[in-house]
């Protein structure tokens, strides 16, 4: 979508409606014409002419309304025009708000594993999340072109296979969990920080993603990874408050005030790990969950149990292991061991991790502690050039002044 045809600050208050309302939209008309395809078509239509009239017109009082209704009457029109409006007369249910099991049934359908698993993420975060095709190919380091591809082929497929419009039963649910929970955590994570032009941190989106979660976890309550997931999710949110200052600007979490963080969240999600583990079979959400729980339980920063954290990290890496759960393994022994064992260990990432931001911040600030002033300056300055979110951006830009001063 070419959002950035619109005057500002207008273009990005579309933006954000777009992103909040989008999924919502496909959900309901998927709910109502029990056909996917038909309402991710008609939801882009009604977002490009609203794209058109909105920054001549004022976004409505009641955007994802006034989407909706233009959304249905575009598909009705196409099933008019393609002599099938008959044929789904019978089952066409009445125009309502979406809940939350709409948008669940949404991103089953995206996850089907008859789809590709790139196709799968870029399909529900399109969809479901209501990301331009430009962002989902920033956050994933491909070109937008790809992307579309992946969408329209994805969308072919849907349509080839019969793809339905449901939430799977038995084992044909636990076949799509992983999906379905990894595209979770990118809706979160998305929130969380945001890769694009949208504000730092939108909460509204990492809520979203915690109820769906939530509603997966009621869907597999034996299941300990979507817990772990849950856990995870609500220890994040629990720092949300401390993680930018009155001005907007990005705090770390070794400055953050932590009387600010949420205690009954925090609790919350240390019974759920508590639960998840007494199914005994640890899982990648569970040992990153417990990470976090380690970060939330300190008094301080100063108390962090680090040797923990490590062989919690230690875990992670034999049972997903990645090049930024190493990463994420190198900066905590940086704290246990000090910043030289920890930077062996970074080094050896450079080659899978040159184009990601924070392997290069977090060198910069193993280099500060070895004295290497200019070899820090210049791994500041690659972060800062590969960073796209603006608060991050921001502490980069401080971090970068102070290692020059």
């Amino acid at each position: 979508m070419g959002a950035a045809t619109a005057p500002e600050p207008v273009a990005a208050a579309v933006a954000s409606v777009f992103r909040d309302e989008a999924g919502r939209v496909t959900a309901a008309l998927a709910r109502r014409f029990g056909d996917y395809c038909l309402a991710d078509d008609a939801t882009q239509d009604a977002l490009l002419l609203a794209l058109e009239r909105w920054p001549r017109d004022g976004i409505p009082e009641r955007p994802g309304g006034w989407l909706t209704t233009v959304a249905n009457r575009r598909a009705l029109n196409r099933l008019k025009r393609e002599g099938r409006y008959e044929e789904k007369l019978a089952v066409l249910r009445p125009p309502v708000e979406t809940g939350g099991d709409d948008r669940l049934r949404l991103i089953f359908s995206c996850c089907h594993p008859a789809l590709a698993r790139d196709a799968q993420v870029a399909l529900t975060l399109r969809s479901v999340c209501g990301f331009p095709t430009l962002e989902i190919a920033r956050a994933f380091v491909v070109s937008e072109a790809a992307v579309a591809q992946r969408i329209v082929r994805a969308k072919r497929k849907i349509r080839q296979a019969g793809i339905p419009y449901r939430t799977p039963t038995g084992r044909e649910l636990g076949d799509r969990l992983d999906e379905v929970l990894s595209v979770l955590y990118l809706m979160f994570n998305e929130g969380h920080l945001s890769t694009g032009e949208a504000p730092p941190f939108r909460r509204n989106l990492s809520e979203e993603a915690l109820w769906l979660a939530e509603l997966v976890s009621r869907l597999l309550p034996a299941d300990p990874e979507p817990i772990g997931l849950v856990a995870l999710m609500k220890l994040h949110l629990a720092r949300a408050d401390a993680r930018f200052d009155a001005s907007g600007q990005m705090v770390l979490l070794q400055d953050q005030d932590r009387s600010l963080w949420r205690r009954d969240l925090i609790s919350e999600a240390i019974r759920l790990i508590e639960r998840a583990a007494a199914a005994g079979t640890p899982g990648p959400y569970q040992i990153e969950a417990a990470i976090a729980a380690c970060h939330a339980e300190a008094a301080s920063f100063a108390e962090t149990d680090w040797r923990q954290i490590v062989a919690l990290y230690d875990m992670l890496n034999v049972l997903a292991p990645s090049p930024v759960a190493q990463m994420n393994r190198a900066i905590a022994l940086r704290f246990l061991e000090g910043p030289r064992r920890a930077l062996e260990e970074l080094n050896a990432l450079e080659a899978d991790l040159t184009g990601y931001h924070l392997f290069h911040a977090a060198r910069g600030e193993m280099l500060i502690d070895l004295g290497e002033v200019e070899l820090a300056r210049a791994a500041r300055e690659r972060a800062l050039r590969l960073s796209r979110n603006a608060a991050e951006r921001h502490l980069m830009s401080r971090r970068l002044f102070e290692s020059a001063s």
